[in-house]
C-alpha cells in the first residue's frame, strides 16, 4: 500500500472513534483487520493488504488512539467555536490524524500531514470540510 493507502485505512478506523466507548477500540480494531481477506491480499474495498500494512495501520491506530484527550486539547484550543464536540465526525479524524503526524511522527514533514489531511477531507467531507481542516491544522503548525 501507499502512504496515502494506509493512512486513509487509519481515517476509517479513527472515524469509528466517536461511535464506540475506549474499552471497545481494540475489538474495532481487530474487527477492521477482519475485513480484509488475507488470501487474496485485498480489504472490502479492493485496496492490497499484506502482514506489514495490517501491522502498521493497527500500530498507528494505537499510538493515535492513546493519545485522544492529548490531540484533542490541543484541538481544542485553536478551534474558535468549534470544539471536538462540535465538529464533524470525519473532519475530527482527520484533524485527530494530522496533529498525531505532526507532533509524534518526524519522518512525516508538517505540510505532508496537512496536504494529506486536506486531500482525503475532500473526499470524506462535506464542501467545506477542505477549508475547514487545513485551516484548524494551520493553526497547530
Amino acid at each position: 500500500m501507499t502512504r496515502r493507502e494506509l493512512r486513509e485505512q487509519v481515517f476509517r478506523l479513527l472515524f469509528g472513534v466517536e461511535f464506540h466507548e475506549a474499552g471497545e477500540l481494540p475489538e474495532q480494531l481487530a474487527l477492521y483487520c477482519e475485513t480484509a481477506d488475507w488470501d487474496d491480499g485485498e480489504d472490502e474495498i479492493g485496496r492490497a493488504w499484506d502482514a506489514e500494512d495490517g501491522a502498521y495501520i493497527a500500530e498507528k491506530y494505537r499510538r493515535i488512539t492513546e493519545r485522544i484527550e492529548e490531540i484533542d486539547a490541543a484541538i481544542n484550543g485553536v478551534a474558535e467555536g468549534w470544539k471536538t464536540s462540535r465538529m464533524g465526525k470525519a473532519d475530527l479524524a482527520l484533524i485527530r490524524l494530522a496533529v498525531f503526524e505532526m507532533r509524534y511522527e518526524e519522518e512525516i514533514p508538517v505540510g505532508v500531514a496537512i496536504n494529506e489531511a486536506v486531500e482525503l477531507a475532500k473526499k470524506y467531507g462535506t464542501d467545506e470540510s477542505p477549508s475547514f481542516v487545513n485551516g484548524v491544522l494551520a493553526k497547530l503548525a
